[in-house]
């Protein structure tokens, strides 16, 4: 058995995984972002039950950019204490057990690559909308990371007056004094005020798909992350915007898809442990 642990920029999560099933879940809600000592005792807190179990490893995604081999996490955008972590060699210390540590949306396409909707692709692009935004790229069935875990980083492209991360991330919504997490409840009882908030969140967010195909031509873009439940309430208004895109043809054929796995990055950081 595996322990996957997916670390974002507002909760934590690990489970214990076994044969790509989840099997038992802890989360937690990060109570002290500004706290390196604070946000490890949460990580340890939720880890610490499932190493009961006959473990082989422990995988972790994380919200930035790694250094994969020694497992060092560096400057997290949306957890200001973590600047430089250790997290590999700090966890191995605590439970006694091989880790490996991979950038969070990598997590998401290697779950969707083995288990989800990506399997058929060769080359695909995941993105993960949540607290920011994150781009994985499998090329020839690979996943390709870059320096440091780094490539996928378009969230910080310049658009408009900020940048792509900014209009199409949970960030978007404090635009509107609200959450993505309400603005989703609110449309799901039909408020006017909530839709039209998805519906411009799907303009921009089309915007992102054609930076994808622009610079990747991908055959499918994944979407997954917490915002990805909202999907229909922005699809229709992505689509929209991608009307004046440059190639028609390669338009077409491309496949935009939502993850349909809640645990998908869960099972992805669980897929880092080689068997």
């Amino acid at each position: 058995m595996l322990i996957g642990v997916d670390l974002g920029g507002t909760n934590a999560r690990a489970a214990l995984v076994d044969k790509g099933r989840i099997i038992e879940t802890y989360q937690q809600k990060l109570s002290d972002k500004y706290s390196l000592e604070g946000t490890l005792e949460q990580l340890f807190s939720i880890i610490a039950p499932l190493t009961q179990y006959n473990i082989k490893g422990i995988g972790v995604g994380v919200p930035s950019v790694v250094d994969a081999e020694r497992g060092i996490v560096y400057d997290v955008v949306n957890i200001p204490s973590w600047i430089k972590v250790e997290l590999k060699q700090i966890l191995q210390d605590k439970f006694n057990l091989p880790v490996f540590i991979n950038n969070d949306v990598n997590c998401l396409a290697l779950g969707e690559q083995q288990y989800g909707q990506a399997s058929p692709y060769e080359n695909f692009v995941a993105i993960g909308i949540g607290t920011g935004l994150g781009a994985a790229i499998v090329i020839d069935r690979k996943l390709y990371s870059g320096m440091l875990c780094g490539s996928g980083e378009i969230g910080y492209i310049p658009y408009l007056d900020k940048n792509l991360e900014f209009y199409s991330s949970g960030m978007y919504f404090e635009t509107f004094s609200t959450s993505a997490q309400a603005a989703y409840l609110a449309a799901l009882s039909g408020d006017a005020v909530a839709l039209g908030i998805w519906n411009q969140y799907g303009y921009h967010l089309g915007q992102v798909m054609k930076v994808i195909m622009y610079t990747y031509a991908p055959e499918a873009i994944l979407v997954g992350g917490g915002i990805s439940n909202a999907f229909p309430f922005f699809e229709s208004s992505m689509h929209q915007s991608l009307a004046d895109f440059v190639f028609p043809k390669m338009l077409k054929k491309v496949k935009i898809l939502r993850s349909n796995l809640e645990n998908i990055a869960i099972l992805g950081a669980a897929a880092l442990v080689p068997l």
